[in-house]
């Protein structure tokens, strides 16, 4: 009796652990059907994916290969200068330029202008433009006596082709009291050239030198253009010695030649408010300072041609040395006119 007691016990053990055993394994089984059919599952998706893009593809192929022969033609930059009618008009372009560059090596558009009376047909030396202001009654009429003829003595000045005239915009509020003083002044000495297209004022000067020599260009033909500041002391018959000597010189840019640091200090005297552009060593290209300098004839038709798209700087000199650049102009340097040296043949001095 004591004996089969711990045999029963050792049965009943082992048979728990067996049906513990089936239970796992029959889980397990279950799990792995489960994640094989949902593996077929995703398999059977993605292939129907692909088998679907790719009968997608097949149809895009299908239909761009039917199509082909209506498709409209990859258009060329000919086509599409002659569907937008443009080819005449880059042929017209491409004459104008070249007659454009003809002209320029005949003088600057030298016929042109005297063929529409732009300018003056009567031949004239040298056209003086003294460079005035506003404010700058007292030292008009100082220039008017010591360096420039009046009346009678103007006029027979002209007749040996040297003209003299004050240069001068108008107020920005034209027709006021400024437009209206220097009208009545005019009236009296008739010795002002007076720019209507221009506003007269110490941040518009280099827009002047534009001005100035286009309209006498178109004014006056002569053979020299020549601006000076009416706070110079000019000899007239100086200067006009000194233009003799250089007659028969096309392309001369006369003056007083210098260079300089670019200040890029804002406050100082003489700021360059577009410094950057003259580099790192931000030096002034060659120019003659704007007391006085002279050009020629073809020069002046130049600017008078060009004015719309010439870049002014801050001060007229470096401007109008800056047109000079890209042209074959002849600088000539000339110590007579430095009107702050002192020297005894100098042409000009500081009044």
């Amino acid at each position: 009796m004591d004996q089969s007691l711990p045999t029963s016990s050792s049965s009943k053990s082992e048979n728990r652990r067996s049906k513990s055993k089936s239970l796992q394994t029959n889980s397990t089984s279950k799990a792995s059907l489960v994640m094989g059919f949902f593996s077929c599952l995703a398999w059977l998706y993605v292939a129907g994916r692909l088998w679907q893009d790719a009968e997608n593809r097949n149809l895009l192929a299908f239909l761009l290969k039917k199509n082909s022969a209506q498709r409209p033609k990859m258009l060329t930059v000919e086509d599409k200068l002659t569907v937008f009618g443009c080819k005449d008009l880059e042929r017209r372009i491409v004459e104008a330029e070249m007659e454009l560059t003809l002209a320029k090596s005949q003088g600057y558009l030298k016929n042109q202008l005297m063929q529409s009376g732009a300018a003056s047909t009567k031949k004239y030396f040298a056209v003086i433009g003294v460079y005035t202001g506003f404010g700058g009654r007292l030292r008009r009429n100082v220039f008017r006596g010591s360096s420039m003829p009046k009346g009678d003595a103007l006029s027979k000045l002209e007749e040996k082709g040297i003209i003299i005239r004050f240069v001068i915009g108008r107020s920005a509020n034209r027709g006021d009291s400024l437009d209206r003083n220097i009208d009545e002044e005019n009236g009296v000495t008739k010795d002002f050239l007076i720019l209507d297209g221009h506003e007269e004022a110490q941040e518009e000067l280099p827009k002047k030198a534009k001005f100035f020599f286009s309209t006498a260009v178109q004014m006056w033909n002569a053979e020299f253009y020549v601006k000076v500041d009416d706070n110079i002391d000019l000899d007239l018959d100086g200067l006009v010695e000194l233009l003799q000597s250089r007659r028969g010189q096309e392309n001369a840019y006369i003056g007083c030649m210098k260079s300089g640091d670019v200040v890029a200090e804002v406050g100082r005297p003489w700021y360059e408010p577009e410094w950057w552009k003259f580099g790192d060593g931000k030096s002034y290209f060659r120019h003659a300072t704007g007391s006085l300098f002279i050009l020629t004839k073809n020069l002046s038709e130049y600017i008078f041609v060009n004015s719309a798209s010439l870049k002014t700087y801050a001060y007229d000199d470096t401007s109008v040395g800056s047109w000079m650049m890209g042209l074959q102009a002849t600088y000539i340097d000339d110590s007579r006119l430095c009107c702050t040296y002192s020297k005894q043949d100098k042409v000009c001095s500081l009044a």
